[in-house]
């Protein structure tokens, strides 16, 4: 009687174990579209990019030198200075140049003391000359005493032309010191702001062989470049006027915008990795970009507005013995069920593909993956 009450209860169990097992497969197939992983078809923007690196710079950075030597006597202008056209900034110790220029100009007025007495002379060999041509003529006086008179004036003109030779080379002479003197007076010739300055009261510097750097002046730091390097696989997709996004990492969370300005010719060559400058211009108004910072840059080479789009893992995937076939194709969820729709694609961005044809519309659910995950191609 035991036996029997024993093998009911097994046989019980083993029913509900079934019954069990029965429902979870029911259930499981009751709802098919858990087996997949699907995206919703949707319609927006696909955007393709070109990524590079880049540095933040000013339009135009003048350097201002110094075209004489000397030892710095005074500073006027320092980082962040804003300076304007002309406006001193530093100071060479004058006074060996302004030597220079008052010697030229003493010498300047010895020529011209000179120059007054050798015309005198001139005048009195002219008159001399001339009254003994007369008397040459009137035969009160021998040929060789109107000779020498002849000669004496020619000569005392020749020393007239050449102390008005000399005088013209002594004014040149005192324009280059003069010009020397005022290289002294270190001086901005643009307006904008000093960004960097190399040079401190007391310093000598030299002009012998190389104009020596004392200031950076940028000259408006409303309006920056970023200069990028694009790789040359890229290069042959961006043009003038390209929109670009970049960021910086000062200011993470902001995205800067400009536009492609300038795509250089000329290769830039680095172990044999070649790219190509690119010049974006910034507007900067708030001032929060700052010469020198990095940029990680995205160049906008195409871009579609409100299309119909997919994401490219949905072109990729294929259910497990499908057959293969040319062309695009998506596998869309329907009733549950995948079902293969054959589709026309256009511009892909390595994240949406743009679908120009087929029978897919937006909310439509496309398969991405299996439940696990998994991907196949």
């Amino acid at each position: 009687m035991q036996g029997k009450k024993l093998w009911r209860y097994s046989g019980m169990t083993a029913l509900l174990l079934i019954a069990f097992g029965a429902m979870l497969w029911w259930h499981a197939n009751r709802q098919p579209g858990l087996r997949y992983q699907t995206e919703t078809v949707s319609r927006g923007a696909v955007t393709r990019t070109v990524t590079a690196t880049g540095t933040v710079n000013p339009k135009l950075t003048i350097i201002v030198g110094a075209a004489v030597s000397g030892i710095i006597q005074a500073l006027y202008c320092d980082y962040n200075t804003v300076v304007k056209v002309g406006q001193i900034c530093a100071k060479i110790d004058p006074r060996a140049y302004q030597a220079i220029v008052d010697q030229d100009t003493a010498k300047l007025a010895v020529d011209h003391a000179s120059l007054a007495k050798d015309e005198a002379k001139l005048r009195y060999s002219a008159i001399t000359n001339q009254r003994d041509q007369m008397l040459l003529k009137q035969s009160s006086i021998s040929a060789e005493a109107a000779d020498a008179a002849q000669a004496a004036f020619e000569v005392d003109k020749a020393q007239v032309l050449l102390d008005k030779a000399q005088i013209q080379a002594d004014q040149a002479a005192l324009a280059a010191a003069q010009v020397d003197l005022d290289y002294t007076n270190i001086v901005s010739p643009v307006n904008g702001v000093v960004v960097s300055r190399n040079v401190t009261v007391g310093q000598t510097v030299a002009s012998s062989f190389q104009t020596p750097t004392l200031f950076l002046i940028a000259t408006d730091l409303t309006k920056m470049q970023v200069d990028t390097n694009v790789a040359e696989g890229d290069i042959g997709a961006i043009r003038d006027g390209q929109r670009v996004s970049f960021t910086v990492l000062a200011f993470p969370e902001r995205v800067f915008h400009g536009v492609v300005a300038q795509v250089r010719q000329s290769p830039q060559t680095v172990q044999n990795v070649v790219t190509y400058d690119v010049i974006v211009d910034v507007d900067n108004q708030d001032l929060a970009l700052k010469p020198g910072m990095t940029a990680s840059v995205q160049i906008i080479t195409s871009e579609r507005q409100d299309v119909i789009r997919v994401p490219d893992q949905a072109l990729q995937y294929a259910p497990t013995g499908a057959p293969g076939r040319s062309g695009a194709r998506l596998w869309v969820l329907r009733a549950g069920k995948p079902e293969p729709e054959p589709v026309t694609t256009g511009l892909d961005d390595d994240v949406y593909t743009e679908i120009l044809s087929g029978a897919v519309k937006p909310g439509d659910e496309v398969i991405i993956g299996d439940q696990k995950g998994a991907i196949q191609p």
